[in-house]
């Protein structure tokens, strides 16, 4: 068993949590009670229950390759997987550091969540 994995599928789960509830709060019941158009309105409401499956899905894969005998595709697999949440948290970053907020890192603080995802898996993966 690879404890790495395991413990970033699980911490991948609990973020998928916290994107569901805490989401489904401070972002979609706003989205769509906001004056927006009705098709981006749906298509934005689609691409986070869109996020949903992947974060689920994401920690699912993690904890299943937790589990393997670390071939070379269990190897190949969680890296993809830790570049999947490395790349959120920079898309996080980037747009959170280049609006000008004061104290932006907090404003916008899904980077915090996703970071270590990317990082526990990158290390299981090594």
């Amino acid at each position: 068993m690879n404890g790495w994995l395991l413990a970033a599928g699980i911490t991948a789960l609990g973020v998928a949590a916290v994107h569901v509830v805490g989401g489904h709060r401070d972002v979609v019941r706003p989205l769509l009670a906001g004056g927006i158009a009705d098709e981006p309105k749906r298509v934005l409401h689609a691409v986070w229950h869109m996020v949903s499956v992947d974060l689920t899905l994401s920690g699912l894969a993690l904890i299943c390759l937790s589990l393997t005998d670390g071939t070379r595709e269990t190897g190949l697999v969680a890296w993809f997987v830790a570049a999947h949440f490395v790349s959120y948290a920079a898309v996080f970053l980037v747009v959170t550091l280049s609006v000008g907020w004061p104290r932006p890192l907090l404003r916008l603080p899904q980077w915090i969540l996703l970071l270590p995802v990317g990082i526990l898996t990158a290390v299981g993966a090594a």
